[in-house]
Order: structure tokens, then C-alpha cells, then sequence
């Protein structure tokens, strides 16, 4: 799942994503509050799981990066423990570091997404699955 107000963003990541060939599918939405009406439904029509993977913007309207992720803390879905959220961000602000460094459930990732950046937390999925098969 993508979450990024950046039309351009979206579609290189998606892009990036879709080559890698690691997802069956991929979601967009442009801000937190979308992330948090889609999740909502995705669980409901998914046996109650979430995505496994949540890519998140920190700097968003509507609701922000850091508002969803709370919300998502309290979330309930079958598969939490093994889904990643990580944080994709342009900002280098201390504040903003500090939050995501001392929250040791998130990922971080400075933008541009690249394969090598992203391979890290595939594998860390890829070994959470294959531990549940």
C-alpha cells in the first residue's frame, strides 16, 4: 500500500513496485485518511488481514503520516505482527527523525524509493511468511 499525496510518487513507486514483481497487488491512496478508509475495507474483504507492506509519507493533508500511524497502532487485523509499515519521506527534520528512530515498529526510508532500499524489508516479509507457512 502506497500512501503519498504526490500523484508522481505514487506512479514511479507503483512502477518501481510492479517491476520487482513482489506484490500481488498494489494500493494508492493520497493521504491518511483514505489509508485509514481503505484499510478499514481491505481487512473486511481479506480475512481480516492488512496489507503487508504500508509505505507512508509523513507530510500529507487531511490527515498526516503520523496520524495514521496511530491510528494503525490500534487497529486490529490478523496478520499485524508480520505486516511493515516504514516511513517514506523527503523530511530530514530532527523532530520527525527522532519520532520514527525511537518507534521501533516502523521502517524508514528517505525518498527516492530504490530497489535497494526497499530489498531490506521484502526479505524481512518474505522471512515472516515463510516462518507462518
Amino acid at each position: 500500500m502506497l500512501i503519498d499525496d504526490d500523484g508522481v510518487t505514487n506512479f514511479i513507486n507503483h512502477r518501481l513496485i510492479n517491476r520487482l514483481d513482489v506484490a500481488d497487488s498494489i494500493e494508492t491512496v493520497i493521504n491518511g485518511d483514505e489509508a485509514w478508509q481503505f484499510l478499514q475495507h481491505y481487512t473486511s474483504k481479506n480475512n481480516q488481514n492488512c496489507p503487508e507492506l504500508i509505505l507512508l509519507d509523513l507530510n500529507m493533508p487531511v490527515m498526516d503520516g503520523f496520524e495514521f500511524l496511530n491510528l494503525f497502532k490500534s487497529f486490529e487485523c490478523n496478520n499485524k505482527s508480520q505486516a511493515k509499515v516504514v516511513i517514506l519521506t523527503t523530511s530530514t527534520h530532527q523532530k520527525d527523525i527522532k519520532a520514527i528512530v525511537k518507534d521501533k515498529s516502523v521502517g524508514y526510508i528517505t525518498k527516492p524509493l530504490t530497489k535497494e532500499k526497499l530489498q531490506p524489508y521484502i526479505n524481512e516479509i518474505v522471512k515472516n511468511l515463510k516462518a507462518l507457512a
